[in-house]
């Protein structure tokens, strides 16, 4: 059975196994006068135990086998060698090696099942994952989809006579949904190289504007469609900037989804000081219907659309991937409520040289 533990907790308990009866040695000896052999027998099966949770049955039978000769030894009479002039202390000691092996295999065994179940519940979770996955994408992935196949079915048909305006029309409804449809698989991507560990990060000393114009372009942003407050003297901050911009994309586009149309979205940036270095606040605002702050951190987990009714604006997925990324980056993407009513993304980075 110990086969299936990984060879570093073997190791850890052979050396438990010997490691343990060896120290009880020198603490137990002076003792000798105010300790019974029951008492030192309990001690030492307190370490085939310790053994048994870490390797397995292998090193609990090792220190069975060790933790007996040492009291054989040093605590049964005559002291300082291997003969018993006691019959009892010899069943005391052949019972202690049996008990031993026997404390051992069940706690192994607890310990085998407590692992077992902790694997399901992580496929479980999985599964769960995998399920609530493929709902989403059922039906947020095919909604673009189909409406892109609709507006091109529109311009091949000879049947309809179309007008400029009518073109125009198709054309915008075309693009716009393989815009939503590029951003819906981009977020998968980003979720799974996340989850995977494969997101590369490389960090280097950024102009924020700069990349918070790049992120404005992709998300195609209108005149006034986001209030912008950058200062001229901000410093660079330390970042990747793709990364980062993936991060402002999907904060922006959560916070359009709920402004109301008169009151846009506002990209704040202000400086201060963390803990070990300066820091770069960048702050998302909008001020739609807000989320109350018991519910705050939950938007942060995939496939949560808190309080959106509107289920073609996406499947969840991106305050998750906004929050795993800032983390890649070395950043901190907190929740808070806005002034007045609505959500603020508050994500701090590190700066780095002057820009």
């Amino acid at each position: 059975m110990s086969r299936s533990l990984s060879r570093r907790r073997r190791v850890g308990g052979f050396v438990v196994a010997v490691a343990a009866p060896a120290l009880l040695v020198p603490v137990l000896v002076p003792l000798r006068d105010q300790l019974n052999l029951a008492s030192d027998v309990a001690l030492f099966l307190v370490a085939v135990v310790g053994s048994a949770l870490v390797g397995g049955v292998l090193p609990a039978l090792v220190a069975a086998v060790l933790g007996a000769t040492l009291l054989n030894f040093w605590f049964t009479r005559p002291f300082h060698t291997f003969a018993i002039d006691d019959a009892n202390n010899a069943v005391a000691l052949v019972a202690f090696v049996v008990v031993a092996m026997m404390v051992g295999w069940v706690v192994d065994l607890a310990a085998r099942r407590a692992e077992a179940a902790a694997a399901a519940a992580e496929i479980e979770a999985a599964d769960r994952m995998r399920a609530a996955l493929l709902a989403a994408v059922g039906h947020d992935l095919r909604t673009p989809l189909a409406a892109a196949k609709a507006s091109v079915s529109g311009l091949l048909s000879d049947d309809v006579a179309l007008s400029r305006g009518d073109h125009v029309a198709l054309l915008a409804t075309t693009d716009d949904a393989l815009d939503r449809l590029a951003a819906l698989v981009d977020n998968l991507l980003d979720m799974s190289r996340l989850q995977a560990g494969a997101i590369p990060v490389r960090l280097r000393p950024v102009a924020l504007g700069d990349v918070v114009a790049r992120a404005l372009d992709d998300l195609g942003v209108a005149p006034r469609g986001v209030l912008i407050d950058v200062p001229d003297d901000l410093p660079a901050v330390l970042t990747d900037p793709g990364l980062l911009e993936r991060v402002l994309v999907n904060l922006l586009s959560n916070a359009q989804r709920f402004s109301p149309p008169d009151r846009p979205p506002v990209v704040r940036v202000t400086t201060g000081d963390g803990p070990a270095t300066a820091r770069v606040v960048i702050e998302v605002v909008d001020h739609g219907p807000g989320i109350d702050g018991a519910d705050r951190e939950r938007v942060f987990q995939p496939f949560q659309r808190l309080g959106d009714t509107d289920n073609t604006t996406g499947i969840g997925l991106g305050l998750a991937v906004a929050r795993g990324l800032a983390d890649a980056v070395g950043g901190e993407l907190v929740p808070t409520a806005t002034p007045g009513g609505g959500l603020t993304m508050r994500l701090s980075l590190p700066a780095g040289e002057e820009g």
